[in-house]
């Protein structure tokens, strides 16, 4: 009798942590059903880079444990990344194709961790860019952080310069930065490739398994 009480507590709990992940789900699809990327162009030009990555989340601009429903862009997959001369396709298995024009990508650059992933330091290449939002009476612009994982060396520092490249957004202050603290010299391609060395995809499955 104590074995199937606890048998049957413990599915209850199962249960019950199922049901509130699910309606934590439901609630942030529904507060984030405005927000998406943008058609892609036709006729678009070849892509500069096209790298293999693994596809981690969008999050609100420096908040990268806070995970955005963006359409398209709502789930965790391998795919490509590919910059081209009018902006960014992120094509992510399982998804609808994403595009970032060039005027609404601000920049990119390495970070270390996002919801759900934490990497060796600077394993990760954010991407920031202010999305579509549909359905509202004020014009505002959502300024957004997406985050890739390259599976080859060097190709994170070749994303960050063909991103760089075409950004044409105007760049505003996280929120964790200071105004007023003085300005950071900016990295050389040299340094981005070397903090920049990812596993390759046996490495990370081996990873993975642990």
């Amino acid at each position: 009798m104590d074995k199937v009480i606890g048998t049957l507590v413990a599915i209850a709990i199962v249960a019950l942590v199922g049901w509130l992940m699910y309606r934590s789900w439901k609630r942030r699809t529904v507060r984030d059903e405005s927000l998406s990327s943008y058609p892609v162009p036709a006729g678009h030009g070849a892509p500069v880079v096209d790298a293999e990555v693994l596809y981690v989340a969008t999050t609100p601009l420096g908040e990268p444990l806070e995970r955005l429903a963006v359409h398209g862009l709502a789930f965790r997959g391998s795919g490509h990344l590919e910059v081209l001369p009018e902006g960014v396709i992120l094509r992510i298995a399982g998804e609808s194709l994403s595009f970032i024009p060039a005027d609404r990508l601000v920049g990119a650059q390495l970070a270390s961790y996002a919801i759900d992933r934490g990497v060796e330091p600077e394993g990760l290449v954010a991407l920031t860019w202010i999305a579509q939002e549909h359905g509202t009476a004020e014009r505002t612009e959502p300024r957004v952080d997406s985050y890739v994982r390259a599976r080859y060396p060097g190709d994170p520092a070749r994303i960050i310069q063909a991103v760089n490249d075409i950004a044409a957004a105007p760049v505003a202050p996280r929120p964790e930065q200071d105004i007023a603290a003085a300005p950071v010299a900016p990295r050389s391609e040299q340094d981005i490739a070397a903090a920049s060395v990812a596993p390759r995809p046996e490495q990370e499955s081996e990873a993975s398994n642990d």
